[in-house]
């Protein structure tokens, strides 16, 4: 058995059981990954994929554990490599962050920078992606550090760092009726079709609890899951925008933000990470940057946690900022 045929398993599964696109995402030829899958097959006495032909159609129940255990076992071989790499080239090295196109866009530019002039030999690679995306990269180990702001149910079996808590904005043209009411309320909200993030995506759960709890169903006419692309959408007069309030900067001089913190429930931004990751010194800095109440000392607490009650357990009574 070799660590290349575990890696070529899991990208054909990464790859939606096509082999000629795991071939082409690993650099190298489909008839190669197809004969060492055989191999390995045959040394193993069983099949890891179900086959039409020459065809992959399905993974065998075998053959979901062992890829599971494969995917353990390269993160394993990666720590292995961080672990030498921290002792011999501390400050060179690859930094992979999965998170949401509001996060890249607002909250991150400011702690690449600071990041980027602090470790000029590391690369730094940001992933855009919506929750179950961001958490399927961190568990396939494509990234090491996900920042998510919902789903987080998704996110049990990892490491979670409470970061900050945030809210939303009801935003609109200067001449929307919106823009000269002195106290915003649910009912006024509800009379106006609304442009917001994708349903599972960032906020909309909270969006409708709000509505629910007034008794009233909210008219989304279009939803995306770039703040960017919304605010497009609220100039064209589509309807009303409600999204993360950091979206709306000081460029945006022809929008005005409602706050909505009294309507909507605040949302947590959190930093997971695998239980098996090892952090380089270079990443607790970027914890830390993003972060700064997460210093090095409280995230190996946290590593050093038995489980996510543990972990949470280490944050009470934190009073996190609201941005």
């Amino acid at each position: 058995m070799k660590i290349q045929q575990l890696r070529y398993i899991i990208e054909i599964v990464n790859q939606n059981l096509n082999v000629t696109e795991a071939a082409a995402a690993l650099y190298t030829s489909q008839p190669g990954i197809s004969k060492q899958v055989r191999l390995l097959e045959e040394e193993l006495g069983l099949e890891i994929f179900e086959r039409n032909g020459k065809h992959i159609k399905a993974i065998t129940p075998a053959g979901k554990k062992i890829v599971a255990i494969a995917r353990e076992l390269l993160v394993k071989t990666q720590a292995i490599r961080a672990v030498a790499d921290e002792y011999t080239r501390p400050n060179h090295g690859v930094l992979r962050i999965a998170t949401t196109n509001t996060q890249a866009r607002y909250m991150l530019p400011s702690v690449i920078q600071r990041f980027s002039k602090q470790y000029p030999d590391v690369s730094l690679h940001v992933h855009q992606g919506s929750p179950s995306q961001i958490y399927d990269a961190l568990l396939s180990g494509e990234v090491d550090l996900a920042i998510t702001t919902e789903a987080q149910y998704l996110f049990d079996d990892l490491i979670l760092l409470p970061c900050y808590l945030w809210n939303r904005s009801v935003v609109v043209p200067k001449t929307h009726p919106l823009a000269s009411v002195e106290k915003l309320t649910i009912e006024e909200l509800g009379k106006h079709p609304l442009v917001t993030y994708t349903f599972g995506f960032t906020g909309v759960s909270d969006l409708d609890y709000a509505f629910n709890s007034a008794g009233i169903l909210p008219n989304i006419v279009f939803t995306a899951t770039d703040a960017d692309v919304l605010k497009t959408y609220v100039r064209l007069g589509l309807g009303v925008g409600i999204f993360a309030s950091m979206a709306h900067t000081e460029m945006d001089t022809d929008l005005v933000a409602i706050d909505a913190s009294h309507l909507f429930k605040s949302s947590m931004t959190q930093i997971a990470f695998k239980h098996s990751t090892f952090l380089r010194n270079y990443m607790y800095d970027f914890i830390n940057y993003f972060s700064p109440h997460l210093t090095k000392r409280l995230v190996e607490k946290a590593e050093r946690a038995r489980d996510n009650n543990a972990v949470k357990r280490l944050f009470e009574g934190l009073v996190l900022d609201e941005r």
